[in-house]
């Protein structure tokens, strides 16, 4: 019996029920029935299997996305991939099963115990997994028997190693299913949209965001999601791979924030901080002036020291997005996770692009003089000792060492581990002169640490 004979049968099912006051009930399900079938008629007309013969051979391995008019696809689609994902938070390890599991690898842990920890050997491993409940069984493989060992003379693993590798594979699981509920279009990625709805449902259960107004909230949703934003998706999709969210460190980051007794230094280091958040939107609105929310080029001048060349903030603003000539809080954001990760290759893509003034790939020695002249005009006004760009020219290459001797590209960049030098010497006025005075500055750090 195909679908259409199945609904055809409950209508008549239906129908034998008729009383007068179920009658107009009877008549609403059988107009619902009706524009179903016609639904699915024209799904069976358009469906490519009726008529292309390879599909009695090849078995279908593709399946199209529903478009944005089949509702009733997308609505089937979202409650199977529901369903599957509450099948498989059913399969993970929950606190309970995790304290019998230890209980019995404590019970069967292997002597001697070396330095008060427990070993456990392979034969009691697979005692364990005989024992355990079978969502363990498997964590209980040769491969990871293999992987945890670390030269224990009796060839066995930690029981500490072991436990916590099984916690936190459970908790990349749950966190994987957490994040795949926000996932809408259910291809393993998430929108900028979906990152937000995710963190701001993640808020009340930070304790060390409970002092942050409401009113700043969406403000600080802002902030975090740049960052992922920002280093897992630099080609700017638009979207970002869930497998991507649980390989970085980010959320490691942002989940931290659970710990009621985290330092002051943690806090500040962390981006994810309210502390940290409250500091990049404060210097914002510093920064702007006229207070329109917004920033012109003259206002982000003032970023950090003031020592950004004007010619590093005009090509801030040919490249990135601008309104009206003047810089929102999204692009802001980028700005200061570029000049705070200068180290980082993605940092180093997005400075790199805004060096490359002629957008050729690379740079020669017309875009570093380009951008040193404004260095030594600062110098000029700061009347200090001019310097000569030969010499400087000579270092650049000498430090980058690139594939071809005329020209950088941002791979030698990213190869020679000077990306981070290359563009303090070229846009700031203090990251030159901390490259200059460098000999200096280690004698004297050597002679107070000496002294001390």
């Amino acid at each position: 019996m195909d679908l259409k004979d199945l609904l055809q049968e409950l209508t008549q099912c239906s129908h034998s029920g008729d009383t007068a006051s179920g009658k107009n009930k009877n008549d609403k399900k059988e107009k619902e029935v009706e524009h179903f079938l016609q639904f699915y008629k024209s799904l069976k007309d358009d469906d490519e299997e009726s008529t292309d013969k390879t599909y009695s051979e090849i078995p279908k391995f593709y399946f199209k996305l529903p478009k944005e008019n089949e509702i009733f696809l997308q609505k089937l689609r979202e409650e199977a991939r529901a369903f599957s994902l509450q099948r498989r938070s059913f399969g993970l390890l929950d606190n309970n099963d995790l304290k019998a599991l230890w209980a019995l690898l404590d019970k069967y842990h292997s002597p001697p115990i070396v330095s008060e920890e427990q070993f456990i050997n392979y034969d009691d491993f697979k005692k364990v997994a005989a024992h355990a409940d079978p969502k363990c069984r498997k964590y209980f493989t040769p491969s990871v028997f293999a992987k945890l060992q670390h030269g224990d003379i009796y060839g066995r693993v930690s029981i500490m190693a072991l436990f916590n590798y099984i916690m936190r594979k459970v908790w990349l699981h749950q966190t994987r299913i957490g994040l795949s509920l926000y996932d809408v279009t259910g291809q393993g990625f998430l929108r900028e949209v979906d990152l937000e709805n995710y963190i701001l449902e993640l808020i009340p259960t930070l304790p060390q965001l409970d002092g942050l107004e409401k009113s700043f909230h969406s403000f600080y949703v802002c902030t975090a999601v740049r960052k992922f934003i920002f280093f897992l998706d630099p080609l700017r999709t638009g979207k970002v791979r869930i497998q991507d969210i649980l390989a970085c460190s980010f959320l490691d980051d942002l989940l931290e924030l659970r710990d009621e007794d985290l330092p002051k230094d943690s806090l500040e280091a962390n981006w994810f901080s309210a502390t940290s958040a409250l500091r990049v939107y404060g210097q914002y609105l510093n920064l702007d002036k006229d207070h329109n929310g917004m920033l012109s080029k003259e206002e982000l001048a003032g970023y950090g020291t003031g020592t950004l060349t004007s010619i590093f903030i005009d090509r801030v603003f040919q490249e990135c997005l601008t309104y009206d000539g003047e810089m929102d809080y999204k692009t802001y954001l980028d700005f200061v996770l570029a000049l705070e990760n200068r180290q980082e290759p993605q940092a180093l893509q997005y400075l790199f692009r805004i060096l490359d003034i002629n957008n050729q790939g690379y740079l020669d020695t017309f875009c570093l003089n380009y951008f040193f002249r404004a260095i030594q005009q600062q110098m000029n006004e700061h009347k200090q000792d001019p310097v000569s760009f030969q010499d400087v020219k000579d270092e650049i290459f000498d430090m980058t060492k690139p594939a071809d001797p005329t020209k950088i590209t941002l791979q030698d960049l990213l190869n020679s581990g000077q990306g981070e030098t290359l563009v303090s010497i070229l846009i700031d006025l203090n990251g030159f002169w901390t490259y200059e005075n460098r000999e200096v500055m280690v004698s004297e750090t050597v002679e107070e640490s000496a002294k001390v």
